[in-house]
């Protein structure tokens, strides 16, 4: 007789049972009482929104002040053909060396940012006049 190795417990379409962890007890947390949420009166949160919109209206005012104050510091050196062309940098209002470093990191990396000022006589203009006016003069120069 063949011997039949399967249990009546165990064959082979259940699964071998497993032990089961313990059960760890959780305390249980007493929800708090409703509490009613903190308000405030309407009235006084209309002021405290107005107050702080004149605030935000400040502030940008400020910092368009500052950045007209960064646009003629940078003028005022006369390094620059076009003086937005640095950006703004809070740095520079305060330091004027670091204002200068800035340009001159700025004009060595552009060159063509440079302002570029006329010398000489470029033949234009008022041009020196002489005191007698001859038409043999005026012939020589024209011949040559």
């Amino acid at each position: 007789m063949a011997t039949d190795t399967t249990t009546p417990e165990q064959d082979e379409t259940t699964e071998p049972e497993t032990p089961e962890a313990p059960e760890i007890e959780q305390p249980e947390v007493e929800a708090p009482e409703e509490a009613e949420p903190e308000t405030f009166p309407r009235d006084y949160v209309e002021k405290l929104r107005q107050e702080s919109g004149k605030y935000r209206q400040r502030a940008a005012k400020t910092d368009e002040l500052a950045q007209r104050l960064h646009t003629a510091l940078v003028a005022a050196t006369g390094r620059l053909a076009d003086p937005s062309d640095l950006t703004y940098d809070e740095a520079h209002l305060d330091d004027t060396e670091a204002l200068e470093g800035a340009i001159s990191e700025l004009l060595s990396r552009k060159p063509h940012l440079a302002s570029r000022r006329v010398t000489g006589d470029v033949g234009q203009g008022a041009s020196s006049v002489s005191d007698d006016v001859s038409l043999a003069r005026i012939l020589r120069a024209g011949a040559n």
